[in-house]
C-alpha cells in the first residue's frame, strides 16, 4: 500500500468515530431527524433498542425524582406538581355541593361527611365553614371564655353582704333562679365559676351572690339570648329559611316553650333539613325536622304542614301526637341538657352529636327574629 493510501485511511480512522458519536447523540436526545449514516456504518438493531431502553430509563428516573420533591398533604398523601393545596377549612358559596368541594379537592366525600358530622341528607349553606383536613395546627382553636382575673372577682360573700346558697331542683335553669333571687345571670356564673354554657344540675347548691355584690358584677346578655359564640361563624338565612324559622319560634312562643327550647327546635330543624320543608329524606322522612309517618309521627302531609311539625318538636300539653310520640316539653330534665342533647333526646339520630355545630347559629336567629 502507497504511502499516500494510508495517510488517507488514517485520516478517515481519525475522523469516523467523531461523525458517529454526534449522530448518535443527536437522535437520543431527539434534536434532530433521522440520521443517515448507511454510508458509514448501518445501525444494528439491538444497539439501537439498547439506547432507547437507557432512555426510557432516565425519563422514568427523572420521574420518579419530581414525585418524590412532591410535597405531602396534611394527611400524608404526596400532592403532585399539578394537584391544588387542600385548606384546613372551605368557606361554602352559593351553588356549593359537599361532593363538589371534595372532588375539587381530591378528597372522598364520605371523608368530608365524615369530618363535619353530616350525613347524606344534610344541607350546607353558603357562608358555613366545613372542615376538610384534620391538621390541628392550622384548625383556629375557639378563643376561651374570658373571665375577670381572680383579684377583680366579687367575692361569694363577705361580712357586709352576705350570700345565699340555693339547691337546684328538676327544671331550673340559671336564668330563672337568677330572676328568683333578683341578681344577674352573670353574677350567678361568676360566684360559682361557671360559664354560659355550663350545665346544671338536680341536687347540686349553687352560691347565690347579695344583690349588692352582683350590682358590681359585669353584665351580659342572658343564656338563651346570646347572638353567637366567640369564634364561630352564623349561616344566613335564605328567605325560605326564613319563612319556617318564624314558624318555629311563633309555636314556640304560643305553647310557652322558654328561649332555650325555641333554640334548640331551630338547631334541630336547621341539621334535619336546613330549615326546609322537604318532600322526602332518609328512609320515609319528611319535613322541617324528618318525622317519619311509618315511626307514628303523623302522614306525611301532616309532617309537611310546618306548624303541625313544630308543634309535634315541642310536644308537651299541645302535643297534636301525644301519647304517641314525645317531644322536647316530654322530655324530663331538658332545660339542664345541652342543645345537642336535648335535641337528640327527640330526634334520635345516626349522628347524635351534629346538633351541637347549629347552636351559634340558631341562637343568632332567634335573637333577630324573636
Amino acid at each position: 500500500m502507497s504511502n499516500t493510501h494510508q495517510t488517507l485511511n488514517r485520516g478517515l480512522m481519525s475522523t469516523m468515530p467523531i461523525v458517529l458519536i454526534g449522530s448518535l447523540t443527536l437522535a437520543i436526545l431527539n434534536l434532530t431527524g433521522a440520521v443517515d449514516v448507511a454510508s458509514a456504518a448501518p445501525k444494528k438493531p439491538d444497539a439501537h433498542r439498547s439506547d432507547s431502553g437507557k432512555l426510557t430509563a432516565t425519563v422514568r428516573a427523572a420521574t420518579v425524582s419530581a414525585v418524590d420533591a412532591a410535597p405531602a398533604s396534611a394527611d400524608g398523601a404526596v400532592i403532585s406538581a399539578t394537584s391544588v393545596v387542600v385548606p384546613a377549612h372551605y368557606t361554602v358559596r352559593s351553588g356549593d355541593t359537599v361532593s363538589g368541594i371534595a372532588s375539587h379537592y381530591r378528597l372522598s366525600t364520605a371523608s368530608v361527611l365524615a369530618l363535619n358530622g353530616l350525613s347524606w341528607k344534610s344541607t350546607i349553606f353558603p357562608g358555613q365553614v366545613l372542615k376538610l383536613t384534620k391538621a390541628k395546627a392550622s384548625t383556629p382553636a375557639p378563643k376561651p371564655v374570658v373571665t375577670p382575673p381572680p383579684a377583680q372577682q366579687v367575692p361569694p360573700a363577705t361580712p357586709a353582704a352576705p350570700s345565699t346558697r340555693y339547691t337546684i331542683k328538676s327544671g331550673d335553669t340559671i336564668t330563672a333562679i337568677a330572676k328568683k333571687f333578683g341578681v344577674t345571670v352573670q353574677a350567678v356564673l361568676t360566684a360559682n365559676h361557671l360559664n354560659a354554657k355550663s350545665i346544671i344540675y338536680a341536687g347540686r347548691t349553687l352560691i347565690i351572690p347579695s344583690k349588692t355584690a352582683a350590682s358590681s358584677s359585669p353584665t351580659t346578655p342572658a343564656v338563651g339570648t346570646q347572638p353567637s359564640q366567640v369564634g364561630t361563624s352564623i349561616t344566613p338565612l335564605s328567605p325560605e329559611m326564613k319563612a319556617n324559622a318564624l314558624t318555629i319560634i311563633a309555636v314556640g312562643k304560643l305553647e310557652n316553650v322558654p328561649d332555650y327550647g325555641i333554640i334548640v327546635a331551630l338547631a334541630a330543624a336547621a341539621q334535619e333539613s336546613g330549615l326546609r320543608d322537604l318532600s322526602g329524606g332518609d328512609l320515609d322522612s319528611v319535613g322541617l325536622f324528618q318525622q317519619r309517618p311509618s315511626a307514628g309521627w303523623g302522614t306525611k302531609s301532616q309532617l309537611q304542614n310546618t306548624t303541625y311539625a313544630s308543634e309535634l318538636f315541642f310536644g308537651g300539653p299541645s302535643n297534636p301526637n301525644k301519647g304517641k310520640t314525645r317531644g322536647l316539653l316530654d322530655i324530663k330534665g331538658w332545660q339542664s341538657m345541652t342543645l345537642t342533647q336535648a335535641a337528640q333526646a327527640v330526634q334520635v339520630s345516626a349522628h347524635p352529636n351534629a346538633y351541637a355545630k347549629w347552636e351559634s347559629s340558631a341562637r343568632a336567629w332567634f335573637a333577630a327574629l324573636r
